[in-house]
């Protein structure tokens, strides 16, 4: 059973190479065809992308999202939550970092692909002002399944007044 209790002492940082294989075994239960060890590896120091996890005191990490970044525009191409932590409205609060993280770096759209079956994530997605532009047929696989593709306009940070 889900502990309904808010996890308040979760923070998200960079993630580092110490993380990844607890990364990969949260993507291996999330999603199925997972992305290896040497992919998440591979991507640790590469510019433009942005590797975070989610982390807490007492059960370590317990999510991730991977945010490329080209120029303005980014992909958020990953995010997850283990099983064990879901329902407490971390994964709202993960992708509000990467929103965050992608206005800090100037990107002024994000697009994701989201299974075409995936309403619950499309809400979440839609919640942060995601918009479906497209859809991409036969995108995954295990089971094939069309991804809708979704894009968020970043607004700038005005300066205080």
């Amino acid at each position: 059973m889900i502990d309904p209790t808010p996890a308040t002492d979760v923070v998200v940082r960079p993630m580092r190479e110490a993380d990844v294989a607890t990364v990969v075994a949260i993507e291996t239960e999330a999603f199925s065809s997972p992305w290896q060890e040497d992919t998440f590896a591979g991507l640790l120091d590469r510019p433009g992308v942005e590797l975070l996890v989610m982390e807490s005191p007492a059960a370590g990490v317990i999510g991730y999202a991977v945010l490329w970044c080209v120029l303005d525009q980014a992909e958020l191409a990953n995010v997850a939550i283990t099983s064990t932590w879901r329902g407490r409205g971390l994964g709202r609060r993960l992708i509000g970092t990467v929103i965050e993280t992608a206005r800090e770096r100037g990107i002024a759209k994000v697009f994701l692909e989201v299974r075409a079956s995936n309403d619950r994530a499309a809400n979440i997605y839609r919640g942060f002002g995601f918009t479906e532009v497209g859809l991409r047929r036969g995108y995954y696989s295990d089971p094939e399944e069309d991804a809708r593709i979704m894009m968020a306009t970043i607004p700038a940070r005005t300066p205080a007044s």
